[in-house]
C-alpha cells in the first residue's frame, strides 16, 4: 500500500544521520559562541533555503550579534530557555516561541542562560549575495558567491551617486 516505504531517499534526513552530521561551531569574533548543530537543508540537496538543528551549550551564545541585508532569517525554539537579542532588547523565548527577520532585518543574537540546552530551529535564505551588519563590532561582511570581504564600519565612505 505504502511501496517504497523502507527504501532511502536523498530526500529524507534520518534522525541517526542528523545527529551524526552535527559539528561544533564557535563565532571568531564572539568569545561566548558555541554551537552544535546539522545543516538540515544541505542534507537533503536544498540549495536556495537554509535549515537548521542548532544547540546552544548553558551559558553560551549562538553566534555573533548581527543583522542581515538582503537574506530573510527565522528561529523557532524547540526546546530550553533562551535570551533573545533583538534590536538592543532581550526577550525571554522558550519552546514554540518564532521570530522572524524580515530584510533589512534588526540586529539579532540568542544566549542560553540555563538550565540545561537550548534547542531550535533556524533557517532562511542562501542568496549569491549578502551583506551582514556587526554593529557591536562596527564591522560589515560582504558576500558574493564563497568570497566574504570584511570591512571597517568606520572606514566606509559615502560616494554619492554612481
Amino acid at each position: 500500500m505504502f511501496g517504497g516505504m523502507d527504501k532511502p531517499s536523498l530526500n529524507i534526513m534520518r534522525a541517526a544521520d542528523i545527529a551524526a552530521h552535527a559539528q561544533e561551531f564557535s563565532h571568531p569574533w564572539n568569545p561566548l559562541s558555541l554551537v552544535r548543530g546539522t545543516q538540515l537543508a544541505r542534507g537533503v540537496g536544498l540549495k536556495r533555503t537554509g535549515v537548521n538543528l542548532i544547540r546552544v551549550a548553558e551559558g553560551k551564545e549562538s553566534f555573533v550579534y548581527h543583522s542581515h541585508h538582503y537574506e530573510e532569517e527565522w528561529i523557532y525554539v524547540l526546546e530550553g530557555a533562551g535570551i533573545a537579542l533583538i534590536d538592543g532588547t532581550e526577550y525571554p523565548v522558550g519552546p514554540g516561541d518564532f521570530m522572524g527577520f524580515p530584510t533589512p532585518s534588526v540586529a539579532h543574537n540568542m544566549r542560553n542562560p540555563g538550565p540545561g540546552e537550548l534547542v531550535y530551529l533556524s533557517g532562511g535564505e542562501n542568496r549569491e549575495f549578502e551583506v551582514a551588519e556587526y554593529p557591536t563590532l562596527k564591522r560589515r561582511a560582504v558576500r558574493v558567491g564563497q568570497q566574504v570581504d570584511i570591512y571597517d564600519a568606520d572606514d566606509a565612505k559615502a560616494w554619492g551617486s554612481v
